[in-house]
C-alpha cells in the first residue's frame, strides 16, 4: 500500500528530469526504499542493480560505510559556511589534493555545486580572462555530438539535438567542429585549423569530453586527436577545457582522462563521482596564468565575481576526500583494468546478434550500437525487460552501455550479459 501511494503523490506533485512524464501512464515509477552497495531495493523488496552508476555518480556502491561515515563525522563538526572571505579545513585538504592528483601547472580550484554549473565557471572565466586581457572575445569552440549540460551557456556549447533544439533562440553563438568517427582525423584537423585561422579572435576557448562523449551516445575518440587538437588551439591562442564531469575519477581507466593525453588543458571541470554519490559538488582547476589574470585591486574590477550559495559545503568536501581515500587506499584503478577487460570480452559476446553492432570499452565505460530493429522506442523497451531481469539501465536512444560502480563483480558482470541476450532473442 506505502509503494502505491508514494507513486501516486510522486506523480501529483514531481516532475522528472529528462522524462516524458506521459509515459508514467504505462511505464511504471518505481520508488526506492533503500540502497545497499550495487543493489536498489524498491518498497517490495525488489532488487535492481544499479548497471548506470544512478547517472554516472555512484562510484562505490551506495550507502559506503567509509564515505557515509566521513559525512557523519562532519555533520557534528560543521555543516556549512560561506566561502566568501572563510574557509574550512576539508576544502582546503581537498583542493591541495585535486591540485596534485591533476599534477602539471594545475594549482587554483573554484567550486560549485552540479557538473552544469562547473561548465558555466569555466565558460565565464575563460571569457573573463581573455577580457581582463584587453580582449574582446564572445564566442566557444566545440565538438559535434558533444554533452555539456543543460543552463543555457552550458547547452550552447553541447551538439545533443534532443536537449538543445527547442533553445536555440536562447543560446549564446558558437562554432562546432566535427569529432573524429574513426582514428584517421585528419580531415577533422584540418577542418579545426580552418576555424582557428578564421575565428581565432573571436574564440574564448575550445571545450571538449576528453575521450568518450557520455550523453553523445558513448562515443568515443583517440586521445592523440586531442593533442594534436590542443597544440592547434595554443598556436592560435585559444583556451582549452577539458569536461571531465563524466570522465573524471576512474571511468577511462585512469583517475582523469586527460592523464592519458600528452597535451594538458587550462581548465578542468569535475563533478559526478567526486563525492561518491552522496552529495552535489563540482569543481574547476585553473592555473596560476589564468587566476593572474583576475589578481588586481578591487577598484580595478577584475575579480571573478561569480557565486552559489552552497559553494564548497563542508559535508560534500567530506565526501570527495573520503572518495579520495578509497582510490589511494584501495588500488581501484588497478582492479579497473582487470574488470574492463572481463567487461569487454564478456559484451562480445552479444556479437553473435547481426543486429547489434559498434561495441566499444574506455576503462569502466562498456557500450554497444542496436542497429535495426522493429521497435520505435528501442531503448525503452530494453529499459523495461531490463527492469524484469532487476537491473537498471538506461539506454541512449539505440545505444545499450554498461557504466556501473567499481565494486561490480564478474559473476554479475556476466549476469548482465546473460540478461541482454535473452532480451535480444525476444527482437
Amino acid at each position: 500500500m506505502q509503494d502505491k501511494i508514494l507513486k501516486e503523490l510522486d506523480l501529483k506533485h514531481i516532475w522528472h528530469p529528462c522524462t516524458q512524464m506521459k509515459d508514467h501512464e504505462n511505464v511504471p515509477l518505481i520508488p526506492i526504499k533503500k540502497a545497499k552497495g550495487i543493489w536498489l531495493y524498491d518498497f517490495n523488496d525488489k532488487a535492481y542493480m544499479d548497471c548506470v552508476s544512478s547517472w554516472w555518480v555512484n562510484l562505490f556502491g551506495h550507502c559506503n560505510e567509509k564515505i557515509s561515515s566521513a559525512i557523519k563525522k562532519q555533520v557534528d563538526e560543521l555543516e556549512h559556511v560561506i566561502l566568501a572571505g572563510f574557509s574550512h579545513e576539508p576544502i582546503i585538504k581537498l583542493s591541495a589534493r585535486l591540485c596534485e592528483k591533476v599534477g602539471g601547472d594545475f594549482t587554483k580550484c573554484f567550486y560549485a555545486d552540479n557538473g552544469s554549473s562547473a561548465i558555466e565557471v569555466a565558460l565565464k572565466m575563460s571569457f573573463h580572462y581573455h577580457f581582463n586581457q584587453g580582449r574582446k572575445r564572445n564566442k566557444f569552440l566545440s565538438l559535434s555530438n558533444s554533452y555539456h549540460g543543460e543552463t543555457l551557456g552550458a547547452l550552447s556549447v553541447g551538439d545533443v539535438a534532443l536537449y538543445k533544439d527547442t533553445y536555440k533562440a536562447l543560446l549564446l553563438e558558437g562554432l562546432s567542429v566535427s569529432v573524429p568517427k574513426n582514428k584517421d582525423y585528419q580531415k577533422e584537423l584540418v577542418e579545426l585549423r580552418a576555424v582557428l585561422e578564421e575565428h581565432s579572435c573571436e574564440l574564448c576557448a575550445f571545450i571538449l569530453e576528453p575521450l568518450v562523449q557520455c550523453a553523445g551516445n558513448m562515443h568515443m575518440y583517440e586521445a592523440s586527436f586531442i593533442d594534436e587538437a590542443i597544440k592547434l588551439c595554443r598556436e592560435f591562442g585559444v583556451l582549452v577545457i577539458f569536461d571531465e564531469i563524466a570522465t573524471g575519477f576512474g571511468r577511462t581507466g585512469t583517475l582523469f582522462a586527460l592523464e592519458q593525453c600528452k597535451q594538458k588543458p587550462d581548465f578542468i571541470c569535475l563533478s559526478k563521482g567526486i563525492t561518491g554519490g552522496f552529495l552535489p559538488l563540482s569543481v574547476v582547476l585553473t592555473k596560476d596564468a589564468i587566476y593572474n589574470a583576475f589578481y588586481a585591486s578591487f577598484n580595478e574590477q577584475k575579480a571573478f565575481l561569480h557565486s552559489h550559495s552552497y559553494t564548497g559545503n563542508a559535508l560534500a568536501c567530506a565526501a570527495a576526500n573520503a572518495v579520495l581515500d578509497i582510490f589511494e587506499n584501495e588500488n581501484i584503478l588497478e582492479k579497473n583494468q582487470i574488470l574492463s577487460a572481463f567487461m569487454q570480452k564478456e559484451f562480445s559476446r552479444l556479437k553473435s546478434f547481426d543486429f547489434l553492432g559498434n561495441f566499444r570499452t574506455c576503462g569502466m565505460i562498456s557500450a554497444f550500437d542496436i542497429l535495426s530493429t522493429k521497435f520505435e522506442r528501442v531503448g525503452l523497451f530494453v529499459f523495461q525487460k531490463a527492469l524484469e531481469k532487476a537491473l537498471l539501465l538506461r539506454p541512449l536512444g539505440n545505444t545499450i552501455y554498461l557504466m556501473p560502480p567499481y565494486i561490480i563483480t564478474k559473476e554479475q558482470i556476466s549476469y548482465v550479459v546473460e540478461s541482454l541476450e535473452q532480451i535480444f532473442k525476444e527482437f
